[in-house]
């Protein structure tokens, strides 16, 4: 909230800040935990007067509280008055990064990898800081070992994923050889995470249906950062009551099962409100990239039925509703019900709705002049 409190379209300032704790509920490991550093300064940085005047109330000094214990007043003056180093933390992403540079033929062997480590800003601070890489040394000889640990270990995480193939190298002393596999090429075009593309190839089959290809989709690694708040796990069960797809073993505190509900509701145009409104907002951002990456690693293996299945499903996250409802309920002001209506009495698409003499429809719809101004 603090991010995008001060960017895009919400620009807000404010004279007085108060941080009311520096804690929040993470309910992936069931226990509160501290806010970084970075999102404190944040949120203290709203205190400022970028919209203020040359007079009068521009002129008052701005000011931040943050409430905290105690114990952490001294650690939270340090880091908030004194600048702190910016580390890189590239070795956690390494294999997408690498999987991309494959896929353009930017990284062909090993050594091309190692080059381009070189290049980057996680290269820069080895040296800098090396017991937070937790490198014994810094001479070339660590250095040169670090750097081939790390490109070995991540193609081999790539080879394993079935994204990349490997060539080991000849007796001739030629280099080590890397070409992007089908997988790898599917995450790359999309854009999306090796986790998410190796999940996907392990849970599609040529069985699955709807509700499998929902369940696939929550799965992917994209949604982990999906936050499941303290107490919404009671909420995420009764949901799921009401909900048309039973979910599996359901995990309430995982947010592949908070992404399931999520789509369902969705599909149910149940009215969501809050935060809750906003991770579905998050969820659709990402949904139809995903499962475009979906029907092509469906249709690498030629299973038609599952790949018609995730482009029906592509419609249903678009369109907001199941692909068995009626398509009436698209329209503004429409209903089940006032579509179930429109059914009875021989209305089914809009194009029948169209042909309709007026006073019969106004009649069947019984709607303002507003809202028919709004559907026509």
């Amino acid at each position: 909230m603090a991010w995008a409190l001060g960017s895009g379209k919400m620009q807000v300032c404010a004279h007085l800040v108060v941080v009311m704790d520096t804690q929040f509920f993470d309910a992936a490991e069931h226990r509160y935990t501290d806010f970084p550093i970075t999102d404190l300064v944040q949120m203290l940085g709203l205190a400022n007067s970028r919209h203020g005047g040359s007079g009068g109330t521009a002129q008052l000094a701005k000011q931040a509280v943050v409430l905290c214990h105690s114990s952490k007043k001294e650690f939270l003056k340090k880091f908030l008055f004194e600048p702190f180093p910016v580390e890189s933390h590239l070795n956690y992403f390494l294999a997408d990064h690498f999987n991309a540079e494959i896929f353009t033929r930017q990284i062909e062997n090993v050594q091309h990898a190692v080059d381009y480590l070189t290049w980057t800003f996680y290269y820069r601070r080895l040296t800098q800081n090396p017991n937070y890489y937790n490198l014994p040394g810094v001479s070339h000889r660590h250095l040169s070992d670090h750097l081939s640990e790390l490109v070995e270990d991540t193609l081999e995480m790539l080879q394993s994923a079935q994204c990349i193939a490997i060539e080991e190298a000849g007796d001739s002393g030629e280099e080590t050889v890397v070409e992007p596999l089908n997988l790898g090429m599917i995450a790359a075009f999309y854009y999306i995470k090796i986790s998410t593309v190796e999940v996907f190839s392990q849970l599609l089959n040529s069985k699955r249906k709807t509700k499998g290809l929902i369940g696939a989709l929550a799965a992917a690694s994209e949604f982990e950062t999906i936050p499941v708040r303290r107490h919404e796990d009671r909420l995420l069960e009764r949901m799921a009551r009401h909900l048309p797809v039973r979910i599996d073993a359901p995990n309430w505190n995982d947010p592949a099962t908070k992404v399931n509900v999520l789509l369902q509701a969705h599909f149910e145009r149940l009215p969501l409100a809050g935060d809750a409104a906003d991770d579905l907002r998050k969820v659709l951002k990402h949904s139809i990239g995903l499962l475009m990456a979906m029907v092509d690693v469906i249709s690498s293996h030629k299973w038609l039925g599952p790949a018609l299945k995730t482009m029906q499903l592509c419609q249903m996250v678009s369109q907001g509703m199941w692909i068995k409802d009626s398509q009436l309920i698209q329209l503004p002001h429409f209903d089940r019900a006032l579509a179930q209506r429109c059914t009875e009495n021989g209305i089914e698409s809009i194009a029948d709705l169209m042909e309709m003499e007026d006073d019969t429809r106004n009649s069947l719809l019984q709607m303002s002049p507003a809202q028919m101004s709004d559907i026509a």
